[in-house]
């Protein structure tokens, strides 16, 4: 009887050990700029997973949502996400402030669907009627807050985290059209799709259209990364081929997306709404190593980052 039981309990354990999936633990905003990981995610809850079809039934992808880029880069620090979508600086100062052990980026994933929009009744005409005004930004130290403060301070404005010349009010993004309607603020620089929502809900105007920077990239723990160098050659591939797939399939991809951003703000998107914001954004799966170097001069513009002289290289492991 005890070998019976002994028996029982060793295939049991077979049997588990069998069943027993290795878990990648993917993180992303609910922004159309990360429509990869929107795509991808809603797959998922369809049990269609792209991410799982291409690495194989060994595997389960567990999905985390993050309003803006510094809040993923503590999770990566915490071990509570092994990859994230998020956009550069964030990714360039969890790099700085780990001092390079952290954080690689391991694949670019969109370009372009910025903006800084003006409330049609705020009296802005040029960059100099932004003296004393009020704008928000999605989070402190996000792209496009990094984005916003290096543009003031290229047009002479004094900005700090206090106030200054022009007072940035890091706000999420879901309460900026909020405070935009009810004129409580006078412009916003955010991403897609609150720029198109911003433009068609609450009537704002396109002031400067950022449509060619580094948007989103994906991103690595080094933990991950190092014990794992088969599965991130497999995900940089998945990652490539769902880009291709996505730009090769857009209303497909746009319903998908819709669904995935229903499911994450129990806030609809429209049609056309994502149609708007849908052309102003160029997905892809490589990095420009030129756009990156930029982005470093604005950061460190933006007093976000001190020294440009990093060596990007080891921040970067697209090509590898």
């Amino acid at each position: 009887m005890r070998k019976l039981i002994t028996i029982i309990l060793i295939t049991a354990e077979i049997l588990l050990a069998a069943d027993k999936k290795q878990v990648i633990r993917i993180g992303h905003f609910p922004n159309i700029t990360h429509i990869q990981a929107l795509v991808a995610h809603n797959m998922s809850r369809k049990n269609k997973g792209w991410f799982e079809q291409k690495l194989g039934q060994d595997f389960e992808i567990q999905w985390f949502i993050y309003n803006a880029g510094p809040s993923a880069m503590e999770a990566i620090f915490a071990n509570s996400i092994d990859l994230t979508y998020v956009g550069p600086n964030p990714a360039l100062n969890a790099f700085l402030k780990s001092e390079g052990s952290e954080i690689r980026i391991i694949a670019g994933a969109a370009e372009g669907g910025a903006a800084l929009v003006i409330r049609e009744d705020a009296g802005i005409k040029e960059p100099g009627d932004f003296i004393n005004r009020k704008v928000a930004t999605p989070q402190l130290g996000n792209t496009q807050d990094v984005m916003c403060r290096a543009w003031l301070a290229s047009h002479g404005f004094k900005v700090t985290q206090l106030g200054g010349d022009v007072i940035i009010l890091p706000t999420a993004n879901p309460d900026q059209l909020t405070l935009f309607q009810n004129k409580n603020i006078d412009a916003v620089w955010t991403v897609e799709p609150w720029v198109s929502r911003l433009e068609l809900e609450a009537n704002g105007k396109i002031f400067l259209e950022d449509t060619n920077s580094i948007t989103t990239v994906l991103v690595s723990s080094v933990k991950f990364l190092k014990e794992n160098p088969i599965i991130i050659k497999k995900i940089q591939e998945a990652h490539k081929e769902l880009t291709e797939w996505i730009n090769k399939n857009p209303a497909e991809a746009q319903k998908l997306a819709a669904d995935e951003i229903m499911e994450e703000t129990k806030r609809p998107i429209s049609p056309a709404i994502l149609q708007k914001c849908w052309r102003r954004i160029k997905l892809t799966s490589t990095l420009s190593f030129d756009s990156l170097k930029d982005f470093v001069n604005k950061a460190k513009i933006a007093g976000f980052i001190k020294d440009t002289s990093i060596n990007l290289s080891l921040i970067d492991k697209t090509n590898e």
